[in-house]
């Protein structure tokens, strides 16, 4: 299976995007600090920009987000909008939103090593889409593990969950209650620069 080992730091500086969206809040780098070598860039640039973007928040690579861009421009409705709906329903993004991983890099790893269901089948494909209804919830014999019980007890993380799904403290599982519209999704793109990217 093929793996983004891009640094996290360095990537996000590159970027221009807050390592706290990518699960980590005490990485920096020293690259470039004052900003001062930056040219503006082109339109070209720009697109290519926030196509990588979500490439790297979501851990996708290029020949996958390909086949998600052809599956949003048959879908009814905005393509950019079908794009970030459909990445925002793997798997291992869903697992990282429920508080389940500390970053996306962590859930698409737990969710390889089989260390969740969904509707109570095993599921280990970080790039499996979730739809409403759908239950996530940690494998039974997965909850013993020293990760999973510091997720429970009095002192177990608050998780802030977007709207389109649900979990209750100290629960080791969580419901989709609906596919999420654009608006309740946070990731800081301008998805319609992807869209004039590929139609070109």
């Amino acid at each position: 299976m093929a793996k983004n080992r891009e640094p996290i730091a360095k990537r996000c500086k590159a970027l221009d995007l807050s390592p706290a969206v990518m699960g980590y809040s005490k990485k920096q780098t020293n690259r470039n600090p004052g900003g001062k070598m930056k040219k503006k860039k082109s339109e070209y640039g720009l697109q290519l920009n926030e196509k990588q973007k979500v490439k790297f928040i979501y851990g996708i690579l290029e020949k996958q987000f390909r086949n998600y861009y052809e599956k949003a421009v048959k879908h009814p409705g905005k393509t950019g909008d079908n794009l970030l709906i459909l990445v925002e329903r793997r798997l291992d993004n869903v697992v990282f939103r429920l508080g389940f991983a500390a970053t996306r890099r962590q859930a698409r790893q737990l969710v390889t090593h089989s260390h969740f269901t969904v509707n109570g089948k095993k599921v280990n494909i970080p790039s499996y889409l979730v739809k409403a209804g759908d239950v996530i919830e940690v494998a039974a014999k997965s909850r013993s593990s020293v990760l999973f019980e510091g997720l429970t007890g009095s002192d177990a993380p608050v998780v802030l969950t977007p709207a389109w799904m649900e979990r209750a403290k100290n629960e080791l599982k969580g419901t989709i209650t609906h596919i999420p519209a654009r608006e309740e999704i946070d990731t800081p793109v301008e998805e319609h620069l992807i869209v004039e990217l590929y139609s070109k």
